[in-house]
Parts: structure tokens; sequence; C-alpha cells
């Protein structure tokens, strides 16, 4: 049995289902945007099938990742709240499916079945991302904050993932979502790929995910 993660670890099936009902399903191409930063809040994404990434633009007109996403996340419900302003971007990294919740249902159906806990819950997870991804990993060198991104994107591959190891990030990306030069994210690549981390060639894969493990560390 897959086990369940983000907010759908957190409730019922039976709210879960709930949830799902209050919106319209809607699909996503990869690399469509499912948000846009600056734009009205006026539904949540209640997420079921794919990854997608967060993006912030900032005013020098270049985009930091967040976070990634995945199904059983929630996106989108904090400017949904008094239909705020998105503060961020979300593109789908492989076609994804969606629940599309109006915010007017969204809030009164967590009310009704007790659901206030588990999101608030929820959210609080969620504070430690209000910054781009690789200020969290300034500490660590190059190749130590590659190998955790690209942790990540595997972890949250979900069984649909035809390519689990696959990585959905092209180098000028992964250059980009973690605020480093393309030179050096290349470089980083290189080095994971002599160790047999990731696989040869021109595409970016993953060989050995105990090997990625071990690169993620402090001690390398």
């Amino acid at each position: 049995m897959a086990q369940h993660r983000g907010f759908r670890a957190m409730v019922t099936v039976q709210d879960w289902d709930r949830l799902l009902a209050a919106g319209q399903v809607r699909r996503f191409g990869q690399g469509e945007e499912l948000l846009r930063q600056g734009a009205v809040g006026d539904h949540v994404l209640v997420l079921t099938v794919g990854r997608v990434k967060v993006l912030r633009a900032h005013e020098n007109g270049s985009q930091l990742l967040v976070a990634l996403r995945a199904a059983g996340d929630l996106v989108g419900e904090m400017a949904s709240r008094g239909r705020g302003v998105r503060s961020a971007t979300v593109v789908a990294l492989e076609p994804c499916t969606a629940h599309v919740v109006p915010a007017a249902e969204f809030t009164p159906l967590l009310t009704r079945h007790n659901l206030y806990s588990p999101f608030t819950d929820y959210l609080t997870s969620k504070l430690y991302e209000s910054v781009p991804y690789g200020v969290h990993l300034v500490h660590f060198r190059p190749a130590q904050q590659l190998a955790r991104l690209l942790s990540e994107v595997v972890a949250l591959a979900g069984s649909e993932v035809a390519d689990p190891l696959r990585i959905p990030f092209s180098q000028e990306a992964l250059a980009s979502a973690l605020g480093m030069a393309r030179s050096t994210v290349s470089e980083a690549i290189a080095a994971l790929r002599r160790d047999g981390v990731l696989t040869p060639g021109p595409a970016l894969s993953v060989a050995d995910p105990d090997r990625l493990a071990e690169h993620t560390s402090h001690t390398m």
C-alpha cells in the first residue's frame, strides 16, 4: 500500500474524499503553470497526481525554488484565505492532476468537519519553506546542495511516474532554483557522475539512490 504524504496523511479517507468532491478535476501538462505569482487567490488546488515546483520571482527577474510539492499536498491555500495575492508561481514538473476547490467552499469544509487542527499543523510544517530553497542549504557545499534537491525530487515521485529516478530539471533550471551559476551546477553534476551517483550522458537520472543519500550529508 502506498504511503500517503502531505495533507492527505493528516486526514481520514472520508475527509480527503470530501475535499476532492468539493472541487473540479483539472489536468496540467509538463511545464504548465498551476498558479501564478501576483494573481488573486480564489481557489485551492488539491494535488492527486504528479510533482510541482514552487517558484518565487525577485525584482532582478530571477525565479528561485521555494519548495517542491506532490500528490497529497495542498497548493495555494494561504492566498485563498481572504482572497489574498499569490506569493509564488507553481509549475508542473510532469503531467499533474489537481482538484480545484473554490476558496468559498474550502474554509467552510474545514469548519464543518473539524479539519482546522490538521490544517494548522500542515501550514506550520510549511513555514520553513517561506524563503528560497537554496537559503536553507547555504551551509552545504554545492554538490551537497544539489544532492539534497535531487534526493527530494526522487522521494516525491509517485507510483504514476514511469521513471522515478529521472530528474525533471534541466541544468539551467537547477542553477536557477538553487541560485547558483550554471558552471557550478555543471561541476557538481560531473562530480556526482564520477562517483556513480548519476548516470552518464546528457539526461539527468539517478543511478544509485543510496550513494545520492550519502552525498547529502555534511560529512562527505
